[in-house]
């Protein structure tokens, strides 16, 4: 394997045929705002378990809104993925986007173009993306699963191709945007990860996105204010209405607010 600045060694992959598995954490996670997780897929700290609602707390074993953006001249692209639970869709809503990945492209304009998704058949899926391409170096950006966790996921590329993280985004683009709801907000219900809404409103903004929906439970408790005001974010889109009765809001949405204002009194 030849060379190259940034790009990952072959020595931390591990050899499968003639291609090398890359651990999709070595390559950098965008839309995680903490790095103290259970796991390297969770969206919440370990900290805050006893003091958000049980339901919180499983919903953000999901990894709704964590993508890994990446530069690889590979002709042929190869996900192996290990999700959490067995259980890979819902009534309402289709495996491709409760348990599937998705994989993305930048195209010389700079805007995204959908690739494929990864279709989960099983707890423990391999699936090849795409083939056939020009051994040139691409900008792509796989999205994980909406409403799963994942236990692993693994990168596959030909023993000879190159891969390495994407360059920073510009200086003015690197704040993400967070946004903070209910089940549409965590992406119920997207047939593929790369169409929930705050996916594609991150794509148009080239932006990175913090996806802290959770089903059922967006309700706008004071533990989850002291949780987002630990983030400095571009912005906060708070987005929980159709979770919260009018007691609630009566009762929630000012004191979460003025949290907010009260440590990112510019944001």
């Amino acid at each position: 394997m030849p060379s190259s600045p940034g790009a990952l060694p072959p020595e931390a992959a591990r050899a499968d045929g003639t291609l090398r598995y890359y651990d999709l954490t070595l390559l950098g996670l965008e839309g995680k705002g903490w790095t103290n997780t259970p796991a390297p897929y969770d969206r919440l700290p370990a900290a805050v378990q006893t003091k958000v609602p049980p339901s919180v707390w499983s919903l953000g074993r999901h990894s709704a809104g964590l993508c890994a953006r990446f530069v690889t001249d590979a002709t042929e692209l190869t996900v192996h993925w290990v999700l959490a639970s067995a259980n890979l869709a819902m009534p309402h809503m289709p495996a491709t986007g409760v348990s599937g990945v998705d994989l993305y492209v930048r195209l010389p304009s700079g805007s995204w173009r959908w690739v494929a998704n990864g279709r989960p058949e099983a707890q423990d899926n391999t699936a090849c993306l795409i083939s056939g391409l020009a051994a040139q170096p691409r900008e792509f950006c796989l999205y994980l699963p909406l409403y799963n966790g994942v236990s692993k996921i693994d990168l596959g590329i030909a023993n000879t191709a190159l891969l390495s993280s994407a360059p920073p985004r510009p200086p003015d683009r690197q704040k993400p945007l967070v946004f903070y709801g209910t089940s549409i907000t965590q992406g119920g219900c997207a047939s593929r990860p790369g169409m929930a809404h705050t996916a594609i409103i991150g794509r148009e903004l080239d932006r990175p996105v913090i996806n802290l929906g959770f089903s059922g439970a967006g309700k706008m408790e004071p533990a989850l204010s002291d949780l987002l005001a630990e983030l400095d974010p571009a912005v906060f889109i708070l987005d929980c209405l159709p979770n919260m009765d009018h007691a609630m809001v009566q009762q929630r949405v000012e004191p979460f607010a003025l949290r907010l204002r009260q440590t990112h009194p510019d944001t």
